[in-house]
């Protein structure tokens, strides 16, 4: 009698241990409920994660990026209540430069003609730890609206790359490079590398009449590296479109990088809505590789439903990308939310 009790348990155990192994091999989109802009980074066995939240800058530490949802997270920065950073945090990215971490931000005192970008510093072995200091603002070259910041270094050399206008009207939005002195300071001049000149980098219709009533975008750049070529993906389009997508401008290693004819944009988009997934206004990526290094991954986030705009709505997704024989990346198709995906490899 005790056997014929025994055997269902045994079998129950032995079918909740396989769902529980299936699920530590697969995750499904999205990794979070919400959250636009996402960002990480891999150090010492951890993945640091951060996305705009609007009101501060909250950090998440996992091992995998595939649970985030279950992820040890810290609100590691509160802005003051009043003053130019104060409002309107947007797009934080988390960098490990010469042996500091440092928090990259956009914000504003409550108006959006006064978004100009910061940076914190922390010298804890974690990020999580520690304490966060403002290191002030980072002022680029001619002090225009700024947003969407990011930091690569090439061939010792600290570059900063980000979204800005050429002057102090709003209505189009470009990317832009200096060089960088130390990981909080820009120096020297800026160059403009890419501006909105495709149709599909031109869709940007706003009917706010306090606005203009059409914003063309170049955004959220991110550098790339794969053999002897640098690739800049940037998000084109208004986020508030269902048709904001990602571009890719290339240049060679060798190349003069603060010299914009050393970049070639690319006529089509590399990363797009599908509306036959569901997946809208894909946008605003990052890049990480899996634990052994072995593959990459896009991290972006995207809309479920069309007209869901700028919004709540939006949150973050991840899937593996490959390259071409020509060394160019080949991102895919938006995948649809639910589908299940392999865990990136070498992790838990």
């Amino acid at each position: 009698m005790m056997m014929k009790l025994l055997k269902p348990l045994f079998s129950a155990l032995v079918l909740f241990a396989s769902v529980c192994a299936a699920a530590q091999e697969t995750f499904t989109n999205p990794l979070l409920p919400a959250g636009a802009d996402p960002w990480c980074m891999y150090k010492g066995g951890y993945y640091y994660y951060t996305h705009t939240t609007g009101r501060n800058i909250t950090l998440w530490k996992t091992k995998s990026i595939a649970n985030l949802k279950t992820a040890e997270k810290k609100v590691v920065f509160t802005p003051p209540a009043k003053g130019p950073y104060s409002k309107e945090l947007w797009a934080p990215e988390i960098h490990y430069l010469q042996n500091k971490w440092y928090i990259y931000f956009a914000a504003d005192s409550g108006k959006n003609i006064d978004h100009r970008m910061y940076v914190l510093e922390n010298s804890a072995a974690d990020p999580l730890q520690g304490e966060w200091i403002v290191k002030g603002k980072l002022t680029t070259p001619d002090d225009k609206w700024s947003i969407d910041g990011s930091v690569f270094e090439h061939k010792q050399q600290l570059y900063m790359i980000w979204s800005g206008w050429e002057g102090d009207v709003n209505g189009q939005q470009n990317i832009y490079m200096a060089k960088m002195k130390n990981p909080w300071t820009v120096e020297n001049k800026r160059v403009k590398i890419s501006s909105p000149e495709y149709p599909w980098e031109r869709n940007g219709k706003i009917s706010n009449p306090d606005d203009p009533p059409n914003v063309y975008v170049n955004e959220g750049p991110q550098v790339l590296v794969n053999g002897n070529k640098l690739f800049l993906i940037y998000s084109a389009s208004g986020c508030w479109t269902d048709t904001y997508a990602l571009g890719m401008l290339t240049a060679n290693s060798n190349s003069d990088l603060m010299n914009p004819a050393s970049w070639k944009k690319s006529p089509e988009p590399v990363f797009k809505q599908s509306a036959e997934n569901s997946v809208y206004a894909p946008g605003h990526n990052s890049f990480f590789q899996s634990p052994d290094g072995k593959e990459n991954y896009i991290l972006y986030h995207a809309n479920s439903k069309p007209g869901q705009g700028c919004g709540g709505f939006r949150s973050p997704r991840a899937q593996l990308f490959t390259w071409n024989k020509d060394g160019t990346p080949n991102f895919g198709v938006p995948v649809k939310e639910g589908e299940l995906l392999k865990v990136p490899s070498g992790g838990l």
